[in-house]
């Protein structure tokens, strides 16, 4: 695997969650330089030496608008 693609939310209490796709990998963060810490420390975990070597973060943010 050459990279992994994680979503990356506001979670509703504060900080960010964010679960990587295709994979059952899910963190959390207090602050944005907290997450990618936590996301770094999860991946390692996860795939151990074999780790891909990217790391794509995409933030979604949602949001309704009224005519």
């Amino acid at each position: 695997m050459r990279e992994i693609i994680f979503l990356v939310e506001e979670a509703e209490e504060g900080g960010f969650v964010a679960r990587a796709l295709g994979e059952a990998i899910f963190t959390e963060g207090e602050t944005w330089e907290e997450l990618k810490e936590m996301i770094r420390d999860a991946v390692r975990c996860h795939f151990g030496e074999e780790a891909p070597p990217i790391i794509r973060l995409h933030f979604v943010r949602e949001e309704v608008l009224t005519p």
